[in-house]
């Protein structure tokens, strides 16, 4: 089976490759630069050399000259591929003796047909120094002194021949339904624009800088012609332009951004509005309640101050009575305290009349005696109003208490009917509100 090197530093490039050339029978080998190129040539002799023109360490023109300059490899057939075609790379292929340059990215069959026609062409040119015997199926299994070839009849020829027609066809249905794939993945892939893709193509966008950046320097070093800068200058300005895209579309993503946050600020700033609002609800309700309750509170207290007001009525109604009985108390502490006195000239009269009991008639002592009862009424009386008197004073104090404690309960209304008119405002500002 012909083994073909395909060294490209894309691994996008050398899977494609890899699919085209395993799906025609060939053996493939993969190579990332053209140093691991080099290295592979030196373990192993390929039957056809497809190469990338431009790579970080070494080129496809150096690598195309390493072959043509080993005497064990000149005869491989070396295939260019280039993003860009033109008079420069045309020219710089021919210097260094390959076999042709193929544009990238490959359209159909592209690469397998040239690839073909190399191994034919091949194959072709090494059958007049072969010198071994050819075996059943048209291959000579050694030549004498030189590397291992293959001879193909002219029937074989032509049967390759048609099967690669019909292989084409096949082929190129097949590769429309794979463009038909690819394009839709293409569009599926414009849509998604999630993280992991902005960042790969940041990163494939940064690779291709380097890859520029290198070639620019490269180019500039070997070749300064203005062709060559012109083509540079292109590939610099489809940079730019994917890069002022990729700007675009992170400028868009920036402004959306923003625009969430502005957005999640004022859903915030409503939420506490509702949150005040609630709150304030809550907190109308609950004064709306508690002026319920004064006002139910208010009434009773009404109500016990007009008792109040009558208690106190009847107790200054009482005061005044204390008074004029404290008036009539003092009169008769003043009879009481003439009877006293009166009492005591009758006792003195009575110890006198006892002293002349003798000598006094039975009118003087009948008059003696009713002087004695006069006393007897006068102490009764002192009593009885010594009595009235205390119930007046405790009567008296009684009426004071009252009045204290109605001055109190005054006081208490007051107060509460402050709170209410107090918290009455603060609902009145909670409606305006």
């Amino acid at each position: 089976m012909p083994n073909i090197l395909v060294a490209d530093d894309s691994i996008a490039v050398r899977k494609v490759a890899e699919r085209l050339l395993a799906e025609a029978g060939l053996k493939v080998t993969l190579a990332a630069n053209g140093e691991e190129a080099l290295a592979l040539l030196g373990k192993e002799r390929p039957d056809v050399i497809v190469s990338d023109v431009i790579m970080p360490d070494k080129s496809g023109y150096e690598v195309c000259a390493y072959v043509r300059s080993q005497s064990a490899l000149e005869r491989i057939p070396v295939l260019l591929i280039s993003g860009i075609v033109n008079d420069e790379v045309t020219r710089q292929a021919s210097a260094c003796l390959a076999d042709g340059v193929l544009k990238k990215p490959f359209q159909g069959t592209s690469l397998k047909d040239r690839v073909l026609e190399l191994l034919l062409k091949r194959q072709q040119q090494a059958q007049p120094v072969d010198s071994g015997a050819a075996n059943g199926n048209g291959l000579v299994a050694q030549a004498a002194n030189g590397p291992k070839v293959y001879k193909i009849s002219e029937e074989q020829v032509q049967e390759f021949r048609r099967t690669a027609a019909k292989l084409k066809e096949i082929e190129g249905a097949l590769e429309q339904e794979r463009s038909k794939t690819a394009q839709l993945s293409e569009r599926l892939a414009e849509l998604d624009r999630d993280t992991a893709r902005i960042k790969g193509l940041e990163a494939e966008l940064e690779t291709e800088r380097v890859r520029s950046a290198q070639l620019s320097e490269r180019l500039a070093e070997l070749d300064c012609e203005a062709a060559r800068v012109r083509s540079l200058e292109e590939e610099l300005r489809v940079e730019r332009t994917k890069s002022a895209q990729l700007s675009d579309q992170v400028a868009r993503l920036e402004q959306d951004v923003g625009r969430l946050k502005e957005i999640e600020a004022l859903l915030a700033a409503e939420r506490d509005r509702s949150a005040q609002t609630t709150k304030r609800a809550v907190e109308a309700d609950r004064l709306r309640t508690r002026v319920e309750e004064l006002d139910a509170t208010l009434i009773a207290e009404r109500d016990a101050a007009s008792q109040l007001v009558q208690q106190l009525n009847v107790s200054e109604q009482m005061a005044a009575r204390a008074a004029n009985l404290e008036a009539a108390l003092s009169a008769e502490r003043h009879k009481v305290t003439e009877l006293g006195r009166r009492l005591s000239e009758a006792e003195r009269e009575i110890a006198r009349g006892k002293e002349q009991v003798p000598t006094l008639s039975a009118e003087r002592v009948a008059q003696l005696e009713q002087a004695m009862e006069r006393v007897k009424e006068l102490e009764r009386a002192l009593a009885s109003e010594q009595g009235r008197t205390s119930q007046h004073a405790h009567r008296a104090s009684e009426a004071e208490h009252m009045a204290q404690q109605a001055n109190r309960r005054l006081e208490d209304m007051v107060r509460k009917l402050s709170e209410i008119a107090g918290l009455a405002s603060q609902l009145g500002q909670s409606k305006v509100r």
